[in-house]
């Protein structure tokens, strides 16, 4: 069921708090089981333990392709466009790549792969990684997509951490005018992994490669081995669908482990109702398929509602900074779906790369990442979406599974820089520093969750105990984000950045992404980082990193103007202390800033800023360094 008017959401929220064991049954039995659960939830938030759907038997696979096949056989499922604008893209209906997912799953089990065993996909934004998921899924191995773009020392300690029997890896990738030579990095990751037996490797770039004789095998020599038919595995609803890694804020990656028969339920069941999919749209999300918003929103939501994916191969400023639109232009998306990052870079590139597209199919914008500020947040809406198009900005993490506070598009109501309401189904809540829930209107406090939902992390791999320490021991009987929130006076919830990134500021809890968003609204302001460094009066002081559209002619001048805007915002108290212009910033390759690496370096401890290998372009690390020590 998609909710369509506000008082089926009404009802929708009601009856979810009432009966929510009834609630997600109804969601459950839109898809084919073989066999249907005993026990609906056993869930203790202590130990923690979470069962959903317990006894049921499925293969998402099986709801992703097979059951659409009758209606939706020549339906487009994947549209893929290639990095290059003049390279032919490919168009897999429901029933090709259905064909290719059962070929691909028949190359697997050839090769010894068997339920339960662990496969690494480290690819680049091709079908063929849309497939390899797939394929895993169906045979019930266990997949782990590594981004594209981490180092040979990332891939091979999450290899490690797996266990993995398996790499499955390209000759290389386009991203841009540049070639990652993703087998030349493997090659090297597998030197220091002892369980990896087989390498499959995927013609793309046509590179020179080295193929090591009796552990690497091509891609395509094995698909003419294998035949079009291949049964499901039969799957048990708690049975381990994927593992996904996330850095934590110390220590090692965290393999969090989501199940088959609850995350099927919650990546539809939010797809459907955020973006208010309708037959026939075509969708666009613009992530990485190595990060969890691809995972649920280019492959797994909207297949299992026989929706058709746009699946992206390049980036957004190629072959100009008008790529993304062209894209819309072009294959009349209606939903698009993209990081704040990924729009506030486009808007500096300027309204030229913009007014050359038509964007009139567009119905349905989104957010993804981080808290969109709202200087961004008006531009996406006036320049893309022309003042027409409902905005969901999305508040969820690798741990959920899926979007967790959303406006649905056009049915609830949307507020600039605020994720507003949880989804039906959804307990949240914000609790003080002693765990009490706080009731009242225009608080802040920490961002959890009472009860449990179906897509909702089962365990860090390997490591159930970090689990426990992680998300359950902050606040007893509640799984806590790690997020801190601000709930208005009409009780929308606005995500105020991670509690880490807290600044204590003379006894004052300030958000660093409430003053990143008022620094923002300067019009010579392009992005914005804030940051706690040591104080001898206010124990701690704020410290802005700030990107200018122009280079300011009278730094002092511009400093004043943007405290006055915190003031206005935030409040005085909020006034930064330090403010260095600089040309970018330390960012992962998901486009999220590590703001470890400007702590260290607003607190001139730059001898001890840790490992840089993640980051999207390591030397801006130094540039930063270099205007500090010349400020």
């Amino acid at each position: 069921m998609k909710i369509t008017s506000l008082q089926q959401y009404n009802d929708q929220v009601r009856k979810a708090k009432d009966s929510p064991e009834e609630f997600w049954s109804e969601k459950a039995n839109n898809f084919k089981w073989h066999k249907k659960w005993d026990k609906v939830l056993e869930w203790d938030f202590t130990k923690p333990e979470v069962k959903w759907f317990q006894g049921g038997k499925l293969n998402i696979t099986e709801n992703c392709l097979d059951r659409h096949l009758e209606k939706k056989s020549n339906q487009i499922a994947i549209k893929w466009v290639p990095n290059n604008p003049n390279e032919v893209g490919v168009d897999l209906t429901y029933l090709q790549l259905h064909e290719k997912v059962c070929r691909f799953s028949n190359v697997l089990v050839n090769n010894g792969v068997k339920k339960g065993d662990r496969i690494c996909l480290y690819m680049p934004m091709v079908p063929e990684l849309t497939i390899a998921v797939l394929a895993c899924a169906r045979i019930g191995a266990i997949h782990s997509v590594v981004f594209a773009g981490f180092s040979a020392k990332s891939l091979s300690d999450r290899i490690n951490d797996a266990d993995c029997k398996i790499l499955i890896t390209s000759d290389g990738g386009f991203r841009g005018e540049k070639i990652t030579p993703l087998k030349d990095i493997s090659d090297e990751a597998m030197k220091t992994t002892p369980t990896i037996k087989l390498c499959i490797v995927l013609k793309r770039t046509n590179s020179s490669i080295k193929m090591q004789k009796d552990r690497d095998i091509w891609w395509h020599d094995e698909i003419d081995k294998v035949s079009l038919s291949n049964n499901a595995e039969k799957m048990d609803s708690e049975d381990a669908l994927f593992i996904l890694y996330t850095s934590g804020s110390t220590g090692t990656p965290k393999g969090i482990v989501h199940t088959t028969g609850g995350y099927m339920i919650y990546a539809e069941y939010s797809f459907r109702n955020v973006f208010q999919y309708n037959e026939g749209d075509m969708y666009w999300c613009t992530a990485d398929i190595g990060w969890i918003t691809g995972h649920s929103y280019i492959i797994y939501g909207p297949l299992l509602a026989g929706a058709t994916s746009l699946m992206f191969e390049g980036v957004p400023t190629y072959p100009d900074a008008g790529r993304f639109w062209r894209i819309v232009e072009e294959n009349k998306v209606n939903i698009f779906y993209t990081a704040p990052t990924a729009i506030r870079a486009l808007e500096a590139h300027g309204l030229e790369y913009v007014k050359k597209y038509n964007l009139s199919s567009l119905k349905v914008l989104g957010t993804v990442g981080e808290p969109i500020n709202e200087d961004a947040w008006n531009w996406y809406d006036k320049e893309i979406g022309n003042n027409k198009c409902p905005i969901v900005d999305t508040w969820w993490q690798t741990e959920t599974g899926g979007i967790m506070i959303s406006n649905l598009a056009g049915v609830t109501d949307a507020k600039a820089t605020f994720a507003t309401l949880p989804l039906p189904g959804i307990q949240a809540c914000i609790l003080d520093d002693e765990g009490k829930e706080i009731q009242e209107k225009n608080k802040s406090g920490k961002l959890c969750v009472k009860y449990p939902w179906p897509s909702m992390a089962r365990t860090i791999w390997g490591d159930h105990k970090r689990f426990r320490e992680t998300y359950f021991s902050a606040f007893k009987g509640y799984y806590f984000s790690g997020d801190g929130c601000f709930i208005n006076e009409k009780g929308l919830f606005r995500i105020t950045g991670r509690v880490d990134d807290v600044i204590i500021v003379s006894g004052h809890n300030l958000g660093t992404a409430e003053i990143e968003s008022a620094i923002d609204e300067h019009e010579n302001v392009c992005e914005s980082a804030i940051v706690g460094f040591p104080h001898n009066i206010k124990g701690n002081g704020v410290y802005a990193y700030v990107i200018c559209h122009q280079k300011p002619e009278n730094k002092k001048k511009l400093s004043e103007e943007i405290n006055k805007l915190i003031t206005l915002h935030v409040g005085p108290i909020a006034k930064v202390d330090k403010i260095q212009f600089v040309d970018g910033l330390p960012k992962t390759r998901s486009g999220k800033i590590m703001r470890r690496i400007l702590r260290k370096i607003a607190s001139d401890d730059i001898n001890n800023l840790g490992d840089t290998s993640t980051l999207l372009d390591p030397f801006v690390v130094q540039s930063i360094i270099a205007g500090k020590q010349k400020d």
